[in-house]
């Protein structure tokens, strides 16, 4: 749907955004310019009944002006708020499912698989509940009828949800985090990609950032001593932290090691991502250093798809690298794949996770494509061909079946705007070979430090309450600034483990 001005009875951003998010589930898009327009106006109204019925109406009213006639379609929807809700979420969630049940029932809109949900982490809502002491039929009740979640959808986020609880519990109360160490380089930029990489730079700017970093990572072991932490698990990423040569990969993990490493973390993981920065020596650097988890990401099988997004590697490649890691001794292998990329269809969905599979990965992350600001494809978008929404949800089922059968379950799960099929990212594993970073990660449940440029500290002060610092996205600033980095998380981590 084309309209041409938008309109809503509010100046209220939070409204505003929760709105626009609606409009953008049923690809409404406001063009001021449009020739052709399907309406010349939408306009939302919302009546906020409280506290007196603790009712919110939505009005849509879709309106023409065209050869002197005025041609009017306005649509009602009323819904009532529970009792146990906080008044603030409460009204969003109402003015969201109204307008899901407008746009559903009056506009032909097609039922989304996750309703109204919009929000990244969509398990902590579970644990709300689950920690309220729902039990669970009362919980994925609440989910259909409140966000309009499909009984698939609710049936996978309250799986997951269960599963992870447990992983919470064991930290719960301890002075238990985990670290990641940031390498924001690649050996060269995917079409889809919106993260603060770079392509790597020459080896005098490489050797300036592992410089800093070793100041940094210094920081935050006095840090972690100070405050009596325990790292319960490392996480090396980017980026692609293979793409630095031997020499300076090694001594990156020699660094993360005498800071880090101690005979109680579970679990280190390092992205190896694109396989063209991996080869056997840096497979066996990983395999000395200590290193149990390894992500080899193919994205897909499809050479014709791995060219067109900018990848500078091949399915053999990935194949071999598999080989590599496997060769050094290290047990534990992740293969991210991403479904909905240009070009592709059902029938290369299927063919990428047969092969995949084969390789016999102990945990493989299905991310649905999501177009994001900054990304190339974002900005060509119209120039690309992207599987339509119904295709995504195809290839999904093929590619979660295959993994079902191959005997790996969810155990982690987010999401992000604007995702192919309106889809989800899910992490699948075989059981007890969980990733605990991830699932600490998306939880927010635990204290995570991060070192490295465009890296998030994230810290849980007693109660839940988080708390954040983040390092500067751009290189520079980061390079220079790094002093108010370590100061701003000593702040946070004083004020958490100091009472």
């Amino acid at each position: 749907m084309i309209v041409k001005e938008f309109k809503i009875n509010t100046e209220l951003e939070i409204i505003v955004k929760i709105v626009k998010e609606i409009l953008v589930l049923f690809k409404v898009e406001i063009a001021p310019e449009a020739v052709n327009p399907d309406y010349d106006s939408l306009e939302i109204v919302n009546q906020i009944d409280y506290p007196a019925t603790g009712q919110v109406t939505t009005t849509l009213t879709l309106q023409n002006n065209r050869l002197n006639q005025e041609d009017i379609k306005r649509f009602n929807r009323t819904s009532t708020m529970h009792e146990d809700e906080s008044t603030k979420a409460a009204i969003n969630r109402l003015i969201k499912l109204n307008l899901y049940h407008i746009f559903t029932e009056e506009l032909g809109g097609k039922l989304a698989p996750w309703g109204i949900l919009h929000g990244v982490r969509p398990t902590k809502i579970v644990h709300r509940y689950m920690e309220q002491g729902w039990d669970m039929d009362t919980v994925k009740a609440r989910f259909m009828e409140d966000f309009k979640v499909s009984p698939s959808k609710t049936e996978l986020i309250t799986d997951i949800a269960k599963l992870q609880l447990p992983f919470f519990k064991a930290t719960e109360g301890s002075r238990k985090i985990s670290v990641y160490v940031g390498i924001p380089f690649c050996p060269s930029r995917c079409l889809y990609c919106s993260f603060p990489s770079s392509i790597l730079p020459p080896d005098a700017t490489v050797k300036n950032y592992l410089k800093t970093l070793a100041y940094e990572i210094e920081a935050i072991k006095r840090q972690i001593d100070r405050y009596n932490l325990e790292v319960q698990s490392i996480y090396v990423g980017g980026g692609t932290p293979t793409s630095l040569n031997h020499q300076d990969f090694e001594a990156l993990l020699a660094l993360v090691n005498k800071a880090f490493l101690h005979p109680g973390v579970e679990e280190y993981t390092v992205e190896a991502g694109r396989p063209d920065s991996l080869d056997l020596e840096k497979a066996k650097i990983m395999a000395r250093a200590g290193v149990n988890r390894v992500s080899v990401n193919p994205q897909t099988m499809q050479n014709k798809t791995l060219r067109l997004i900018g990848r500078r590697h091949n399915s053999e490649d990935i194949i071999r690298a598999f080989a590599e890691v496997r060769q050094a001794g290290i047990a534990h292998v992740n293969a991210d794949l991403i479904i909905g990329l240009p070009g592709e269809r059902v029938k290369d969905a299927e063919d990428t996770i047969n092969k995949v599979i084969a390789l016999q990965p102990e945990d493989i992350t299905l991310h649905a494509l999501a177009i994001k600001k900054g990304s190339e494809l974002k900005l060509m978008k119209q120039d690309i061909l992207l599987p339509e929404d119904e295709e995504v949800q195809a290839m999904s089922e093929v590619m979660v079946k295959a993994i079902a059968d191959y005997g790996l379950i969810p155990y982690y799960i987010y999401r992000q705007g604007y995702m192919s099929g309106q889809l989800e990212n899910v992490g699948y594993c075989k059981p007890g070979k969980e990733g605990i970073y991830n699932i600490q990660i998306m939880g927010e449940r635990q204290t995570i430090l991060g070192v490295g440029g465009a890296a998030t500290s994230k810290i849980v002060y007693p109660g839940k309450r988080l708390m954040t610092s983040f390092n500067a996205k751009d290189l520079p600033t980061y390079l220079n600034s790094i002093d108010k980095y370590i100061e701003r998380r000593e702040q946070l981590l004083q004020e958490t483990y100091s009472i």
